[in-house]
């Protein structure tokens, strides 16, 4: 269009339309920061909404996919027990019948999983089952498992049984996926030498370790009179003895061999073999304790079983 002309109306129309357009698109941009400014000052899950709701679209890569939970789901569970009762009702089950309650309940652990065919004569002393334990579990993949479960018969005999596990997903279901085999048992660990070295002769550490387990054990006084400030640990109750006896007390620190009570903080760790006495005989146990001196004495800091407890207070 040439200077000093007026514009046709068709163009006129193409010029208003174009303004139109360009005016929508500019009320979208301030639009757009408009939200992004006020989600930045929401927080980082408004944040999160405004930039997918834009106008330019951004993937968010999620740090925990449902892919990863259940993987992290599935190799987090652990299906021993699952075998060990699988295992158990196995053993007591019998092709001849499938109708009992052990057959039924191996065949839904295991509905793939053929039933053993018991002799009649299975029932004796010899071959009756006593217990059945699961003493070692291994992940061979993503899912599966082999478990060995340890069954224990009336003569004392032991046989073990490797079992194929497959876990789900949701690391909450398991199915034993074929049938168990007769493997050789667990080896025996070698164990490196014991850290408690110094032998700790009669005095009042060893006065204390016996005074408190037998509070602890029989109920015969205070078990709070022994423990250091801030230490919770209640007896075991009913009281499962009438007597305690100390018969050795080891340590790791040289400081708990002293006859003298040292300075106040100073901490040591023993081990207490005890004799314990009840109605059916005499029960050799022992004991790891640490303990700390304070003004002039030594007071039980821990008991190692996990249930030592801190109070909160001094």
């Amino acid at each position: 269009m040439s200077p000093g002309k007026q514009a046709t109306e068709p163009e006129a129309a193409a010029v208003v339309a174009a303004g139109v357009r360009l005016e929508k698109m500019h009320r979208r941009v301030r639009l757009s920061r408009l939200v992004l400014f006020t989600a930045i000052a929401a927080g980082p899950v408004a944040l999160g909404v405004a930039v997918v709701s834009g106008p330019t679209t951004v993937a968010a890569t999620s740090k925990s996919t449902p892919t990863t939970m259940r993987t992290t789901a599935a190799a987090a569970a652990d299906p021993s027990g699952y075998a060990q009762l699988f295992v158990g009702a196995w053993l007591r089950s019998s092709a001849d019948d499938t109708a009992t309650a052990q057959a039924r309940l191996a065949q839904s652990l295991a509905p793939d999983v053929e039933l053993p065919d018991r002799a009649a004569d299975a029932h004796d002393a010899q071959a009756r089952l006593e217990s059945v334990t699961a003493v070692r579990s291994a992940q061979h993949g993503s899912g599966r498992w082999w478990v060995t479960v340890a069954a224990q018969y009336a003569d004392a005999s032991v046989r073990y049984f490797a079992v194929p596990v497959a876990a789900g997903d949701d690391g909450g279901s398991f199915t034993v996926t074929g049938a168990p085999g007769v493997v050789a048992g667990p080896g025996r660990a070698e164990v490196t030498p014991s850290p408690y070295g110094v032998t700790v002769s009669k005095g009042e550490l060893s006065s204390t370790v016996g005074q408190f387990l037998g509070a602890y054990l029989t109920g015969a006084g205070e078990v709070e009179r022994y423990l250091a400030p801030g230490v919770h640990l209640p007896a075991v109750s009913p009281a499962p003895y009438s007597a305690v006896t100390v018969r050795q007390v080891l340590a790791v620190e040289e400081a708990a061999a002293g006859e003298k009570v040292p300075g106040d903080g100073t901490t040591v760790r023993v081990r207490a073999q005890v004799e314990a006495r009840d109605e059916a005989g005499r029960w050799p146990l022992a004991y790891e304790l640490e303990l700390k001196a304070r003004s002039g004495r030594w007071d039980v800091a821990a008991l190692a079983s996990g249930m030592t407890q801190k109070e909160g207070r001094s």
